[in-house]
């Protein structure tokens, strides 16, 4: 009998820190990037910074994280992104993975 592999059996997860910068706060950038995040199986969090940022952590496939970074570039329609950081970052927020994604 043949058993289903589970998503980390078939492809490792990731996460990666992103940072994005321009007129994103006030426009939906948090809801809507929820939003992609799950479409996607991607789980995490987004939360507003005190210098008008906005910092998203994605934990997801590769393929997954790098659809939510091409996504962060744009944003939401009223959202004006000058620019995206992105790094790689040792997941240690035990439980992250299966808490989905949240607005903080």
């Amino acid at each position: 009998m043949c058993r289903t592999p589970s998503i980390t059996e078939r492809d490792p997860l990731y996460a990666r820190l992103f940072t994005v910068t321009g007129r994103v706060q006030g426009v939906w950038f948090r809801d809507s990037t929820r939003r992609e995040a799950q479409a996607h199986g991607v789980t995490g969090y987004a939360v507003n910074l005190a210098n008008g940022d906005v910092e998203v952590l994605g934990y997801g496939t590769r393929d997954a994280l790098d659809h939510l970074h091409a996504w962060l570039r744009k944003g939401p329609p009223l959202a004006a992104v000058t620019a995206v950081t992105v790094k790689t970052v040792d997941f240690d927020e035990p439980g992250l993975a299966s808490t989905g994604f949240t607005i903080r």
